[in-house]
């Protein structure tokens, strides 16, 4: 990897993601850039070599997640860099960090409908922080320093890098800058304290909602001491339901897409809305309904272009979420909450967590899966979901303790679930991971189980077998009653599927198999997919369909 002229570009782009605390990437080997996974070997970095680029991306994304830093994926030009852009769009969308490495085509084959050639700019820039296309060897180090540090950002998102084949085979100096510049958001100034402190003190019944900019473990903690330090009820954005103990007495719940009626009738009581580090989403605030117009709201976020965009906030602040929680946390209590609605608000949350035995003719009804999986957890290690009706079984009897996470992503893109699990199976290899995955999600990213069983990761996957794209197929209940068009499934054994991948594969087909089957895959020390069949007909935690004809 070295020459006359000191290193190679490569070696320099290596070097640099070393510099910046990169110890995993992850990847579908690509000839573009062959000589930066020769590198990554000499540098001690972990390869995880996986069976798709948007498994690899997603492991990445979720890798993320559990470490605060930019998971980074390495792809091929073309095809491997447009299969790794759902992941590209959830992590837009998620605010984590991502850096998608690209190997492009030769510099002087650019702009002529090369092999696989793709316009990266015109691909990413709607969805990414920026786009860093590296046009001389010397910059490789630079470009890469700066697509880290846009991924990191204010607001930390995806950034891509784009680096020619022909790029990393040169020689460069091995001077050059390429270490991380640490920068941080402001804290909130002593007046926006008082002035948040002053509208609290003229609430009765406030909420404080929390979002992914508070989602490190200094955010959780400011998080907590500044709830309990005012009593504040302390509600959760969508997909962040590991942001607070699920069991403390002020938490007041997960707005999440299945949200249902009562609860956000309950929230919309509020007279003081303190939203810290969400950018208040469409599914977060129930498609814009939450809070209500006349409601006070306090936004703290740390871009100003967020703030005052769907709603008119009482007072806006751009600074650090995380500071000014820890800065409310230290600032005397003022608040006059009326202790019935924080009772009211924990009452209504803990009692939907309360699992209720309900059977059903078609199969098992997936909460009691959830219900005894979070007895046996105690809700500690990681979970990790997929997209599907089958989670707001999970949102509602998994309850997430302070040791807990639970990772999901906000597009609700389906895929998510099992190469989370394999990327926190690697970070986490002393507990097991468990994943809930329907089965339409598992049979497009499911293949990572082989990821899975070439590094004997610890990952119990679930899957919510209804023979259904369930989702759909409640949207489909609600406006063609009777009619079933295009969503049945027809599924294989995915047990039998386990053990063809080397895993081990278990199947829940009553009610009476489920603690004890769950128990074995928990103590199992390798790759496990656990078949449940689930019923159809209580499709979610809220809504049962009847059993239509169909329409072929």
């Amino acid at each position: 990897m070295t020459d006359h002229a000191g290193t190679t570009a490569a070696a320099r782009l290596v070097a640099t993601l070393r510099a910046h605390g990169v110890d995993r990437v992850f990847c579908v080997p690509g000839e573009s850039f062959l000589p930066v996974l020769d590198g990554l070997a000499d540098a001690g970095i972990d390869l995880v070599t996986c069976r798709h680029e948007g498994g690899a991306a997603f492991m990445a994304l979720a890798d993320a997640k559990l470490t605060g830093t930019p998971g980074v994926v390495l792809v091929n030009r073309g095809p491997g860099a447009t299969n790794a852009a759902i992941a590209v769009h959830s992590a837009d969308l998620d605010a984590t960090g991502l850096l998608l490495i690209v190997g492009d085509v030769p510099t002087a084959e650019r702009g002529r409908r090369s092999f696989q050639e793709l316009d990266h700019q015109g691909t990413f820039a709607g969805m990414s922080r920026g786009v860093f296309t590296v046009g001389h060897p010397h910059h490789v180090a630079e470009f890469t320093a700066r697509a880290l540090a846009a991924a990191r950002g204010g607001v930390p998102g995806p950034a891509v890098l784009v680096v020619p084949e022909d790029v990393l085979t040169a020689p460069v100096p091995v001077s050059g800058s390429g270490a991380p510049v640490a920068t941080e958001v402001a804290p909130a100034s002593a007046d926006t304290i008082d002035r948040t402190l002053a509208l609290l003190s003229a609430s009765r019944r406030p909420v404080l909602v929390a979002g992914s900019q508070v989602d490190t473990p200094q955010g959780r903690r400011a998080l907590k001491e500044a709830a309990h330090r005012h009593r504040l009820p302390v509600l959760v954005t969508n997909k962040r339901q590991d942001l607070y103990d699920n069991t403390d007495p002020l938490y007041a719940g997960h707005l999440h897409l299945a949200t249902p009626a009562h609860q956000r009738d309950l929230v919309g009581r509020a007279d003081l809305v303190l939203a810290v580090g969400t950018r208040l989403d469409a599914v977060s605030t129930q498609r814009y309904t939450l809070p209500d117009p006349g409601t006070a709201l306090v936004h703290v976020y740390p871009d100003a272009t967020v703030p005052g965009g769907a709603y008119r906030p009482r007072l806006a602040y751009a600074c650090s979420p995380i500071a000014f929680l820890e800065q409310l946390a230290a600032a005397p209590p003022r608040a006059t909450v009326d202790d019935d609605w924080v009772r009211q608000l924990a009452d209504h949350e803990a009692e939907q967590a309360r699992w209720a035995p309900v059977t059903a003719g078609d199969g098992v009804v997936f909460g009691r899966v959830v219900a005894v999986l979070s007895d046996l957890t105690s809700g500690r290690g990681v979970v990790t979901i997929d997209a599907g009706n089958f989670t707001s079984w999970v949102h509602r009897y998994h309850r997430v303790v302070e040791e807990g996470r639970l990772l999901g992503i906000g597009s609700s893109a389906m895929g998510f679930g099992v190469p989370a699990g394999v990327a926190a199976a690697l970070r986490h290899p002393e507990q097991p991971t468990v994943v809930f995955v329907g089965d339409g999600g598992f049979l497009m990213t499911g293949s990572e189980l082989a990821t899975a069983v070439q590094r004997h990761a610890r990952v119990v996957i679930v899957v919510a077998d209804n023979g259904s794209y369930g989702t759909i197929r409640q949207h489909q209940e609600r406006r063609c009653p009777g009619r079933v068009v295009g969503t049945d499934l027809t599924n294989p054994d995915f047990a039998l599927l386990a053990h063809a991948y080397g895993a081990l594969g278990l199947t829940i087909g009553t009610d009476a198999e489920v603690e004890p089957v769950l128990s074995k895959a928990l103590a199992h020390p390798g790759p496990v997919v656990v078949h449940v069949r689930t019923s159809l007909t209580h499709i979610s935690a809220y809504q049962r369909l009847t059993a239509p004809g169909r329409v072929r």
